[in-house]
Formats: C-alpha cells, sequence, structure tokens
C-alpha cells in the first residue's frame, strides 16, 4: 500500500516509514509548488515526530533521455533539498498537551522554525517558502485485496486512518528556476541523525525513500511470486537517484519478473517483451516526476512515464496531488497497459484534500463503534448472574487468568488470555438492577480513549446480550483494530448460546 510498511524495518521503526509522497501545483496560488511527505502509517492519536531522524524531500532537473522502448529519464545536480528536523516534546501549557516544535532548512539555507499541528505553519521573511508538519487524514486509497496474486475489489483499507504529514510551499519560480527545464524528479528519504558515541556498530545509512507510489508493495513484493526473497529493505538502503550498480540487475530482473505476472492477472498480455523490459527499466530509476510549465491534476499521475513509454510527448504535468487515485492508475497501467479502467472497491479516500494550505484533511478523530449482540433462552437474571461481575470474565474461552486489584469503582481487571497476552481494564460504573457495567481499557488493547460496556436485557422469554465499545485506534489501522475487539466480542457472547 504506497509505501506504509514497506519492508521488516519499516514494521520496527514505523515512526521513520514513510507512506507517500506529493508534488503538485498549489490550487490556492498557480506561481506556487507543493511537495509532501507523510511518515508513521495507521499512526495512534498520541503520535509524534521523531527526534531522530532527519525527514528530506529531495528535488533534481530531470529530462527525457529516450522514447519508447528505450524510455529513460535522467537527473542531474544540482540538488534541491528541504530537510525537516524536530525537538523533542515540550511542556504545554496547564491543561494542555504537549507541544512539539521543528526546524526545516530551505535549499538557500534559511532555517524556519514551526510549531507542529499550527494550521497557519510558518512561512520564511521573504515568502518565498512555507511549511506546516502535523497530523492529518492519510490521503492513500488502497482498495483491493490482493490474496496470492488475485486481485479483489475491497473497501479501503486505510480508512479512517492517520499519518504524519509535512508539507513544503514555494515560489516555483525562485526555487525551480523553470527557465532552464521545467521537468523534475523528487523523492523523499528519512535518515538517521548522526550521534557521537555508539557503543556497537553503526546506524543504517538511510531508513526509507519513496519516489514513485508502490515501488516497494506492489512491484518489488509481487505476492504473485512464489519463492522469491523480500528485497524491501535492501532497496530502501538505496541512494536515492543513484542505485547501486552492483545491486541494480537484482532489482531490474525483480521489476521485470513482477510486472510480467501483473501483465497475465487478467490471462491476456498487453506488454510485449521490449515494452515490459523498457517499463522495468523505467521503474527502477525511481523518482516522481513532475512538471512545473504543465497542468497536475487529479488523473496525470503518471502520464509522463506513459506517454513517454508509448512514444508520445507528454501533456500533462504529472505528479501526484491529495485526491490522485494511484494504486488504480496503476493496477490499469501494468496490469493491461490502459486497455480497460481497473476502479477498486472505492475510488475515495476517508477525506478529500482541499484547496487552502496545508491542502490534507484534517486527522480522523471521530470515536469507532463496535457493537455485537446474541439472544439466548435463558432470563435476564439467569445470564447477569455468570457474567455480571467485572472478575467473572473466566466464561469467556479467551480467557486463561484473571487478577483483581480494588473493589468498585476503580477496580482493575488484568486478563491473561490464551495466547499469552494481557488487556487491563478499569470498572467505571456498575448497575446490577439494570444489569449493566461500563469499563475503561488501561493496556492491551491498540486503541486509546476506549468505553466498554455489558448489559443484558429481556427478551421475550430469554434474554438479549449486548457488548458494544467506542475507542480510537491506536497503532494499526482502523479495520485492525475494529476487527480485533468485534472478534473478542462475539467470541464471548457466541459461546452464551452454548451455555445457555
Amino acid at each position: 500500500m504506497s509505501d506504509h510498511i514497506d519492508g521488516p524495518r519499516q514494521i520496527g521503526d514505523p515512526s521513520a516509514d514513510l507512506t507517500d509522497l506529493f508534488a503538485f501545483t498549489s490550487p490556492e496560488n498557480p506561481s506556487r509548488t507543493v511537495l509532501a511527505a507523510n511518515v508513521f502509517p495507521t499512526c495512534g492519536v498520541d503520535a509524534i515526530f521523531s527526534n531522530a531522524i532527519n525527514h528530506s524531500i529531495a528535488v533534481r532537473r530531470a529530462k527525457v533521455a529516450g522514447v519508447g522502448d528505450a524510455t529513460k529519464f535522467e537527473t542531474a545536480d544540482p540538488e534541491i533539498r528541504f530537510s525537516c528536523r524536530f525537538d523533542g516534546l515540550e511542556r504545554g501549557a496547564a491543561d494542555r498537551k504537549p507541544v512539539q516544535r521543528g526546524t526545516c532548512t530551505m535549499p538557500d539555507g534559511q532555517t524556519l522554525r514551526f510549531l507542529v499541528g499550527d494550521e497557519k505553519g510558518a512561512s520564511t521573511p521573504d515568502g518565498i517558502f512555507r511549511v506546516y508538519a502535523g497530523m492529518r487524514s492519510d490521503p492513500f486509497i488502497l482498495a483491493w485485496l490482493n490474496e496470492g496474486g488475485v486481485m479483489r475489489k475491497f473497501q479501503n483499507l486505510l480508512f479512517n486512518d492517520n499519518v504524519l504529514s509535512i508539507v513544503v510551499e514555494f515560489d516555483t519560480a525562485r526555487v525551480l528556476n523553470p527557465d532552464r527545464g521545467s521537468l523534475f524528479g523528487v523523492i523523499a528519504e528519512t535518515l538517521p541523525i548522526p550521534r557521537a558515541g555508539a557503543f556497537v556498530g553503526h546506524p543504517p545509512t538511510r531508513m526509507d525513500w519513496v519516489g514513485r507510489p508502490e515501488q516497494t508493495n506492489v512491484r518489488l513484493n509481487n505476492s504473485g511470486l512464489k519463492g522469491v526473497d523480500d528485497i524491501r529493505d535492501l532497496w530502501n538502503q538505496q541512494a536515492p537517484f543513484s542505485i547501486d550498480e552492483k545491486l541494480r540487475p537484482v532489482f531490474l530482473q525483480r521489476l521485470k519478473d513482477s510486472l510480467a505476472n501483473y501483465d497475465m492477472r487478467d490471462s491476456k498480455q498487453d506488454w510485449t517483451p521490449s515494452a515490459l523490459a523498457a517499463n522495468a527499466n523505467m521503474f527502477v530509476d525511481d523518482f516522481l516526476l513532475f512538471d512545473v510549465a504543465k497542468p497536475i491534476t487529479d488523473t496525470s499521475h503518471l502520464e509522463i512515464e506513459k506517454s513517454t513509454l508509448n512514444g508520445k510527448a507528454y501533456q500533462t504535468g504529472g505528479g501526484r496531488t491529495v485526491d490522485a487515485d494511484v494504486i488504480d492508475v496503476l493496477f490499469t497501467w501494468i496490469v493491461n497497459r490502459d486497455r480497460e479502467f481497473l476502479e477498486g472497491g472505492t475510488t475515495k479516500a476517508t477525506k478529500p484534500g482541499t484547496r487552502n494550505f496545508p491542502y490534507f484533511a484534517t486527522p480522523n478523530m471521530d470515536l469507532q463503534t463496535v457493537a455485537e449482540t446474541v439472544d439466548v433462552t435463558a432470563t435476564p437474571d439467569k445470564v447477569w448472574e455468570l457474567i455480571g461481575q467485572f472478575g467473572a470474565a473466566y466464561w469467556h474461552p479467551l480467557i486463561a487468568e484473571i487478577r483483581l486489584t480494588g473493589t468498585g469503582p476503580g477496580q482493575l481487571r488484568t486478563i491473561e488470555t490464551i495466547d499469552g497476552k494481557q488487556i487491563i481494564e478499569r470498572l467505571e460504573a456498575v448497575d446490577n438492577l439494570g444489569r449493566f457495567y461500563r469499563y475503561a481499557n488501561v493496556a492491551g488493547l491498540p486503541v486509546a480513549n476506549y468505553t466498554g460496556m455489558l448489559s443484558v436485557k429481556p427478551n421475550g422469554a430469554g434474554s438479549s446480550v449486548e457488548w458494544r465499545a467506542q475507542f480510537l485506534p491506536n497503532g494499526p489501522g482502523t479495520l485492525i483494530a475494529k476487527t480485533i475487539v468485534s472478534t473478542l466480542f462475539k467470541t464471548g457472547l457466541d459461546s452464551l448460546k452454548s451455555r445457555f
């Protein structure tokens, strides 16, 4: 899914995981260009930018060096680089959350201090540069399931998820000087800040980088290829704009094999061997192309590359806007070479982008609800006698052991599950006459602001048992968090059917 969780290293340190890169003309002011990089996939409500990482966006002037089966894009120095570093948290004002600040170094050497989450961002005194950093709604659309090489339409797997965004906007003419050439390649990378005095070894030269969407998770790690090694971490260690010549054949062969596999996903061969090789050669030089002299729209993504491979002059600015449905554009290209548009289960992100700085929608902070119900033939009193005590959860088949601390509201229960996990919950209220209790999660579930309630109500001659909760996902994505909670509830309630 774009560059989200694109390898074992990124799974281990999601704060360094770049998810997406964008390049587009500001819809607010056509004389300005916007570059943006997102990190920290499915970040929790308390996520912050790492203060051990240099977050950079680098631009180089590009040119078309070959067309058709000889397609090639070349980039050249000087490099135009934006680098952002973040401080540790500061104590907030009374009754306020802690705050975080950062510093962005511009290509001309200017440094700009900013406050994370400030909607207005910060601008340099000359007005050339403007920067925003903070949590936003993840604009990526992934509405496909890839099951062993079989593509199936699905809902957006990143629905309601958030990321941390870095947005840099600048005066196009004064920064890029397009009179010398208007085509550019851009990448984003996360690099560890050098630290003196390491006890053992040294940090990696690079944590992650991204150019075009889906280089790693789709093209290099195609699940349709059986028995191949995961080379995503190896790729992520490469220097952008300069892939190691010794390793280039490895990546190129993987791209050829992967693209050939995608070509036959619909059982029709649309790519000739020479065109497929040209496509792979183009993708191995990975950077997002954009032309500031042409229109960049929601549908112009990859148009520069596709037109050049087709032996034609490109007509748009390529790039990538906030609302571009890039996964469907890519699948249509590599599966059937634009013969028939492939549309996933949805073409819209959780929230659309905006026409005003910082262009990415506000973060998703709506509480999510999970509710499961079961009807049994036993009376409400009989059912409540079994499940109504906060510490009497042994009726749940996934629970191995329970320990209680304290009594009454405020009481804690520590649950050990049969697979060795630990969940700690706090009793908030109990009403034995009304047959319900309310509780909060303290630890153990990937959620925040969690409130759960278990209740029993009469239902004809029997009972209806409801287990519901509201929460904010805090770690995995919304769909995964809801699945975890729903499975926990449903497994417990289903076990009551056999008991009663």
